[in-house]
């Protein structure tokens, strides 16, 4: 290819990415990207296993992938009961506390930005909770990021980490279970 054509190959990729750069732009000319954004570095108070706020905005977010047991959820080591809730909550408050926290959400979804997170000790906070068996990914995803977090649970599982030691609900059917008692409650 001649070094003209490379020039007008150049120029024409330049003018299709700029288009495509003006059809993300509002009235007045300024670029908004589609997707949400990756947040700044912010300071944090942990909600629940999976989830936080950031104590100057009071955006909340909820790590993609994942779940944790809740609050008052109990797991059992043969026959003695440990609360796996209470666990995750403190392997998060402990990755976040004092630390700067970014995030690059994904989605949002019923208030919460769905996203992935790290902190300055851990580069993604959803796969380490795996990894240390505090978390569970999510079933039946078919997002390559969770593939690999399914790939984490199983080398926890084999290695009998966390709650893999244990006899436990996943997290969502606890909740539905709650819900029902609740429901049925007088």
């Amino acid at each position: 290819m001649s070094p003209i054509h490379k020039i007008l190959l150049a120029a024409a990729l330049c003018f299709r990415g700029f288009a495509a750069c003006a059809e993300n732009a509002g009235s007045e000319g300024v670029y908004t990207p589609k997707a949400l954004t990756q947040s700044t570095p912010m300071r944090v108070e942990v909600i629940d296993g999976v989830t936080f706020r950031d104590i100057e905005t009071g955006l909340v977010f909820r790590l993609f992938g994942v779940d944790a047991c809740q609050r008052d959820q109990i797991a059992n080591l043969g026959r003695q009961p440990w609360q796996c809730g209470v666990a995750a909550i403190a392997w998060l408050t402990t990755a976040t506390l004092n630390k700067w926290v970014s995030c690059n959400a994904l989605r949002e979804k019923d208030g919460r930005r769905i996203a992935r997170c790290s902190s300055s000790e851990h580069a993604d906070l959803a796969g380490d909770m795996i990894k240390e068996g505090l978390a569970v990914c999510l079933p039946d995803s078919e997002d390559q990021r969770v593939r690999s977090y399914a790939q984490d649970q199983e080398q926890a599982r084999k290695a009998y980490r966390g709650l893999w030691s244990s006899q436990f609900a996943m997290p969502w059917d606890y909740r539905a279970k709650q819900a029902v008692s609740r429901k049925n409650d007088p």
